[in-house]
């Protein structure tokens, strides 16, 4: 068993779900440390973070990713274990296998291994690793962030880990992510008997033509790295849950993930519009979980682009889509990031899995791209 794939079986051992660390942040500095690497720690309420860094001086660069995983559900939906790693027909079983343990211990010994190498290396290289991405993200990678901008330690490239991958390692590069804006929306009808509408309002009826516009308004046509802004209803809920009663409210909630196309300010405007050209009482509360980002500048594009083709002999397809990261919370800063990992067909589902051979390639790849960038 090789040192990556010890160490991403160490991890999945660990049953760190949201916000829990469960020891695997104590793991990675205990392997980095002996290797120059300082360890500092940004805890906010439950939530771990560590900074893991060697040098002090600029360029730096930056490898992102977390410990915490998803709850795996029943356990008597696996063919083996959530937390007791498994290793059968090539691939590693467990959850957080491919999202994102396995990138965790890729970069770890990638780290090791180019210190070892390149002990002067230009610049200087850091982990960043948060217990509070799969949740609400309110006191990880955001809050670490805010205290490094205030001591001016600024972030020059970050690689974080999340899976990009789609059909073979390597073969997709995320380059930034939509942004994702959620509104709460109540519309406020009277309630009554369903015998005598005419003494009611109807809150569902009324909302129903905004609904049809919403759902068909052409909000962008997306640019060249993004697709066009999508808007989701999530849920929808009214009622006293008997039949013969009017609803006197209805609540909605919804979804937009937006490119650079248009901004949040954009967004609100032309909702508040349509609500209020159908006459609608209503209140909306509005949540921005991130704004889009995209990285242009080439230095981090293109040293990941050779790692991949020094080591898979591929290139990869610069794509935008996805969800969110915490890459939403770096890119602000002025840092050029970039996201690569394992294959995702299988994240956040019941036997989640990784193909053995792409954890000690990935770790290579990482290695490579710290020799593209940082090497004497």
């Amino acid at each position: 068993m090789s040192d990556t794939l010890n160490l991403a079986v160490e991890l999945i051992r660990r049953p760190s779900v949201t916000p829990d660390d469960a020891g695997c942040m104590d793991l990675i500095s205990a392997r980095l440390e002996p290797f120059g690497f300082r360890t500092e720690w940004f805890n906010f309420a439950d939530t771990k973070n560590i900074w893991l860094k060697r040098g002090d001086s600029a360029p730096l660069l930056v490898f992102l990713g977390h410990t915490d995983v998803v709850p795996a559900g029943p356990s008597e939906d696996w063919h083996s274990p959530p937390f007791e790693p498994a290793v059968r027909d090539g691939y590693l079983y467990g959850r957080g296998a491919a999202d994102m343990k396995s990138s965790v211990a890729a970069m770890t010994t990638a780290l090791i291994r180019f210190v070892v190498k390149h002990p002067n290396h230009k610049g200087s290289i850091a982990l960043l690793l948060t217990s509070d991405e799969e949740g609400a993200a309110a006191n990880g990678v955001i809050k670490v962030m805010e205290a490094l901008q205030k001591r001016d330690e600024r972030i020059d490239w970050c690689l974080i880990g999340e899976p990009s991958s789609f059909v073979s390692l390597g073969d997709v590069v995320r380059i930034g992510r939509r942004g994702s804006l959620c509104g709460m929306l109540r519309v406020f009808g009277v309630q009554g008997h369903v015998a005598y509408p005419d003494k009611a309002e109807n809150p569902i009826h009324r909302f129903a033509p905004a609904l049809s516009e919403l759902t068909s308004e052409v909000w962008d046509q997306g640019n060249e790295y993004f697709p066009p802004t999508s808007f989701q209803i999530s849920n929808i809920q009214a009622g006293t849950g008997a039949e013969n009663v009017i609803p006197g409210r209805l609540e909605i909630l919804f979804n937009f993930r937006f490119s650079t196309a248009l901004t949040e300010e954009d967004i609100k405007r032309r909702v508040h519009a349509i609500l209020d050209k159908h006459g609608l009482r209503y209140e909306l509360n509005w949540r921005l979980s991130g704004s889009p980002f995209l990285t242009t500048r080439p230095e981090l594009i293109d040293a990941t682009q050779g790692a991949i083709e020094t080591v898979l002999d591929q290139r990869a397809r610069l794509d935008t889509g996805g969800g969110t990261s915490d890459g939403r919370f770096v890119a602000p800063t002025g840092a050029q990031v970039v996201e690569l990992g394992p294959i995702n067909g299988s994240i956040h589902k019941v036997n989640e899995h990784v193909r053995i051979e792409d954890i000690d390639r990935l770790s290579k790849v990482y290695e490579q791209v710290l020799i593209n960038l940082l090497a004497q």
